[in-house]
């Protein structure tokens, strides 16, 4: 059988170097602690990429709605973006059973991400697609026809790719945004499969929530992609993907760090809260913290996930009156 041609793109120093720190940085996590993490981490980490990778696509659920959905609580919140969550977590907990480069394991994920939300979910789009930004047309997609070809062809050069697996996860993820396969559900399918691509490199990486920094980066998530059509080639998106990837292995507390239950991190920011009732901005004064995006990823973020401290305003995560409060403690 003939090798497909490789999508275009360049290997650049940058690539080349954020390879070489991801590898270290994992091997570096291996040695002192091994490859496993404690299943409470697993689990935080799952919720914070579903939380992430659907708030990408405008979800309103913050995290610890989300957390409450997995857990089986009601919640209050739109019917659509609930059973959102509720699909992304059942193709997360499948991704052991699927093969990267097979086709039909693409339509399966596709069909568990979107089914209830779409007509047509686990199947290629049958008409013309335009991606719009504002009142401007920022992408055309290849015509319906050419798709099953295309992702044929895709797919065939993944499975026999001698790419290093962090290049061809980034390839994939952005060639698939090109070509658009899917009438909705792309973006959210393109990182759960470069999720799986990776996972099959190293298992950690099945649960790294990188998607929680292409949030924070969302703007030149999007940039990066419409850059690329421009150009013709996914460079420059790789090199934005790998660092993100990088920075989301250096904000993760190794496994030693970690016990079932809390973080350091967590555990610091419970005794900051005590009795009290705090706003984001007191608790970081408090902790002596200025970045507030690492302050939500490592202290925030988890023990609300964890369902170790709530909001006072819960059915608006982005009130300026938000405060929070440990569930443990006595409140009116």
């Amino acid at each position: 059988m003939k090798h497909p041609d490789n999508p275009p793109y360049a290997i650049t120093s940058p690539i080349l170097h954020l390879v070489s720190e991801i590898s270290a940085e994992i091997g570096r996590r291996e040695a002192h602690s091994g490859p496993g993490l404690t299943p409470a981490l697993r689990r935080s980490n799952r919720l914070r990429t579903i939380h992430a990778s659907l708030a990408i696509e405008n979800n309103s659920l913050s995290l610890e709605q989300v957390t409450a959905v997995v857990s089986g609580r009601r919640v209050l919140g739109p019917p659509e973006e609930i059973h959102e969550v509720k699909n992304a977590f059942a193709a997360y907990e499948a991704m052991d059973s699927w093969q990267p480069w097979r086709q039909k394991d693409l339509l399966s994920a596709h069909r568990l991400l979107m089914q209830g939300l779409i007509n047509g979910a686990g199947q290629f789009r049958s008409s013309g697609v335009g991606i719009a930004k504002g009142k401007h047309i920022v992408h055309i997609a290849p015509p319906a026809a050419r798709v099953p070809e295309l992702m044929r062809h895709l797919l065939a050069w993944l499975r026999h790719t001698d790419a290093h697996p962090l290049i061809s996860s980034c390839v994939f993820h952005y060639e698939l945004e090109f070509i658009h396969p899917f009438s909705d559900g792309n973006g959210r399918i393109g990182r759960l499969w470069q999720t799986l691509i990776l996972s099959r490199w190293n298992p950690l990486l099945a649960w790294l929530p990188v998607e929680s920094v292409v949030r924070d980066r969302q703007a030149d998530y999007y940039s990066i992609l419409a850059s690329c059509d421009r150009i013709g080639n996914s460079t420059p998106f790789i090199e934005f993907l790998l660092s993100a990837l990088l920075a989301a292995l250096r904000e993760t507390q190794p496994t030693d760090q970690v016990t079932d239950q809390v973080t350091d991190q967590v555990k610091t920011l419970l005794d900051c809260l005590g009795n009290a009732t705090l706003s984001a901005t007191e608790i970081m004064q408090r902790l002596g913290l200025s970045h507030r995006p690492t302050f939500r990823r490592n202290y925030l973020d988890p023990a609300l996930a964890a369902n170790l401290i709530a909001r006072t305003h819960p059915d608006n995560p982005n009130s300026r009156l938000q405060k929070y409060h440990r569930i443990t403690s006595t409140h009116p």
